[in-house]
């Protein structure tokens, strides 16, 4: 299948004409459904992320503007306590690494509820998060986390430039890949980092999605997928230069990169840029017949989970969800699996209990359902934390339940 010629790489300009994964008509994984709304309409868009022949970026088109995915936002980060470990590392590694003290500046971009930056607040360094959904924002502040209402980019990066406001250390986990207009996104973190200041980003490595499978970390909210190859060229076109890069487990394998200015010679290049350029290479993330070959693994994924739910629901055997992630929605609603295979989900976030994934409409609970219920099976849906998970519901075993797991391939833990 190809796209349409006004379909343009949202990095290089380039026609997108290959398709990386079809995942047929999806709604917006994170728009939760209230009970008042059960009976209205949902809006489903096409799935379909393709890969630009040219620059080799990975993306979906973009439906809805960000200021209506992002305004008013059902994921916060301080519900994982793995994610505030790793938080909390991170800010005890650069705060060192890069000698921030009291005259430093660190700026998140996309701080959500504060979960990060409170690490630094606590060790008296002056902070600064730009988050653009006003309920999550209003978390922070009550956290005395400054927080400003904003999605960012060169507009915003002036506005803070002419304001005095440089970071020091400019930081954004897990946002880049929100971005629909790229350029300006970039561009803008070159206009508000200090001259010897330094940039980390965190996103999931595409890499890792192929390697493992993971087909349902793509979704609408998601309008790229990159590979260290590929963000290497986005941060060069701007002026700023990849001088380390960190392969970390979080999200099912991220990257952690560090930028400068071109002008800084103060950070030499380590050794594991061109490390790692040079094991995307070998596996292939330089040559178009890899990309093209991922969408027969995602089929397969479907078929080998759907045989799992029709095998255990015709022993007359229970299954439930645990947790309600965006990944989880786009695993679901790909698979066709709703109430006739999930009897329900549960997650601690009580933003989303009471409501019900988008889509396939099952209903969301707090965790005490489960020893309510004690179903057959628990389908763990951000597998990423499945150790996190296994851990705080062991009760689970106590009556036979058992735990799943559906990506990279089903796998019931013993």
């Amino acid at each position: 299948m190809t796209a349409d010629n006004h379909n343009l790489c949202r990095f290089c300009a380039s026609p997108l004409q290959i398709t990386f994964a079809d995942l047929g008509m999806s709604p917006y994984a994170n728009a939760y459904v209230a009970t008042d709304t059960l009976q209205k309409m949902e809006p489903f868009y096409p799935l379909h992320a393709y890969v630009c022949s040219e620059c080799f970026l990975i993306q979906l088109p973009e439906f809805e503007s960000p200021q209506s995915i992002f305004g008013d936002y059902a994921y916060f980060s301080s519900y994982s306590d793995s994610w505030l470990a790793h938080a909390k590392s991170y800010t005890e590694t650069v705060t060192e690494r890069f000698g921030l003290n009291g005259k430093s500046l660190v700026i998140e971009i996309a701080s959500n509820d504060g979960y990060l930056l409170q690490y630094f607040k606590d060790a008296n360094i002056p902070v600064l998060g730009i988050e653009p959904a006003a309920n999550v924002v209003e978390v922070a502040r009550k956290k005395g986390i400054p927080s400003r209402m904003q999605f960012f980019g060169v507009a915003t990066a002036r506005e803070l430039e002419q304001e005095g406001l440089q970071a020091d250390l400019l930081l954004g986990n897990n946002v880049l890949a929100h971005v629909p207009d790229l350029n300006d996104f970039v561009a803008g973190m070159k206009i508000v980092l200090k001259a010897d200041g330094a940039i980390t980003m965190e996103f999931p490595h595409l890499l890792r999605l192929m390697q493992e499978n993971q087909f349902d970390t793509i979704y609408h909210e998601h309008f790229s997928y990159f590979s260290f190859t590929t963000v290497e060229k986005v941060f060069s076109k701007h002026g700023l230069i990849l001088f380390d890069v960190e392969e970390l487990p979080t999200h099912g394998g991220s990257l952690r990169i560090y930028a400068r200015h071109v002008e800084d010679s103060t950070k030499a290049v380590e050794p594991r840029v061109a490390k790692l350029k040079e094991s995307e290479a070998t596996a292939g993330l330089t040559s178009l017949a890899t990309y093209a070959a991922f969408a027969e693994q995602v089929c397969e994924t479907k078929r080998a989970l759907l045989e799992f739910f029709i095998a255990v629901k015709r022993e007359g055997k229970h299954i439930a969800g645990y947790g309600a992630p965006a990944k989880g929605n786009t695993l679901l609603n790909y698979c066709g699996i709703r109430q006739d295979f999930l009897d329900y989900t549960v997650d601690r976030s009580p933003h989303k209990q009471g409501c019900y994934l988008p889509g396939t409409r099952i209903p969301i609970y707090a965790p005490e359902r489960l020893s309510e219920t004690k179903p057959d099976y628990v389908l763990i849906l951000p597998w990423n934390l499945k150790d996190e998970i296994v851990g705080q519901m062991g009760y689970v075993r106590e009556w036979g339940g058992k735990f799943v797991v559906p990506i990279p391939s089903v796998e019931v833990l013993e």
